[in-house]
């Protein structure tokens, strides 16, 4: 059954491979919990003492909403296949999103996690591209691991990026990230790609010559940041945090940022603006004499 509800998401939902995944371990989750029990006769309070079961496991609350997503999603798919005659999951109450701040760096944590490589480290060239491409796009992890060549339009400032559900967007790019690139493509790329006999199109490749992947990508983040003594927290997705952070610090268009994120809806954005309203507060507490 769950195969099908699977290949229900990738042929008529037009999820991506990532997402799917996703939602293939939390209906592992879900019927693990259900056990042995007929899915027609789960009802809503079965499916709110499951979400119940969720927080007790502390998981993140965009976790929790996602779950709750693919539950949703799930049930839908058995009355479609005239399995069950009702969805008690249409009930579920919808958990709030980013009711947790997201990890948001400085500019100064910013300067010194990109200045992080050095000349010394025998991938410097790719590792100072890849870390600028992050922060410059905001692109996700696996959008920038996706990047290919020929997405790449430097002369015009812009890359072309493969997002959720394969949808493409322009994103620009600015003058460093776009010398970053320019001397890794000249002086690196070609030399790693030469290890493989039949090198990826991808820009970033390992040092086999292969694409890198997104956990090459999340531990290099990691090794970078304990290099330069930024919080273990940090991940590819912080740098996308304080990218749409910064530009609406710096009065950026709250539509502008959505759509350069690749955001479906604008709420998912307007938690940008919460993170920066905290952080006035905190000044304001700390500075303002009658605080």
């Amino acid at each position: 059954m769950c195969s099908d509800y699977l290949d229900y998401l990738r042929g008529e939902c037009h999820l991506s491979d990532n997402t799917i995944a996703a939602y293939r371990r939390d209906m592992h989750r879900f019927t693990s919990w259900v056990g042995e029990r007929n899915l027609s006769q789960i009802q809503v309070g079965d499916l709110s003492d499951y979400v119940a079961n969720l927080h007790q496991q502390e998981l993140a609350p965009s976790s929790i909403s996602r779950n709750i997503v693919a539950i949703r999603t799930f049930f839908k798919f058995l009355q479609l296949e005239g399995l069950i005659r009702e969805n008690p999951a249409e009930l579920i109450a919808t958990q709030k999103m980013w009711e947790r701040i997201p990890s948001i760096l400085t500019t100064q944590q910013v300067n010194d996690f990109l200045n992080a490589p050095r000349k010394s480290d025998q991938y410097c060239l790719r590792d100072r591209a890849l870390l600028e491409v992050l922060y410059a796009t905001g692109c996700r992890a696996s959008e920038v691991c996706g990047l290919r060549v020929r997405d790449l339009s430097l002369a015009e400032r812009y890359i072309r990026c493969q997002g959720k559900g394969g949808k493409q967007r322009l994103v620009p790019i600015g003058s460093t990230a776009i010398a970053a690139i320019e001397l890794y493509a000249e002086s690196l790329r070609g030399k790693l790609a030469a290890k493989n006999s039949h090198p990826p199109e991808e820009l970033f490749l390992s040092r086999s010559g292969r694409a890198l992947d997104r956990i090459q990508l999340w531990r290099l983040v990691k090794f970078y940041a304990k290099r330069v003594g930024i919080s273990d927290e940090v991940s590819p997705h912080s740098l996308r945090h304080s990218f749409a952070t910064h530009l609406l610090a710096g009065g950026a268009d709250l539509r502008l940022v959505q759509e350069m994120l690749g955001h479906a809806s604008i709420q998912t954005t307007q938690i940008y603006t919460h993170v920066e309203h905290s952080r006035l507060k905190n000044v304001h507490t700390q500075f303002h004499p009658r605080a």
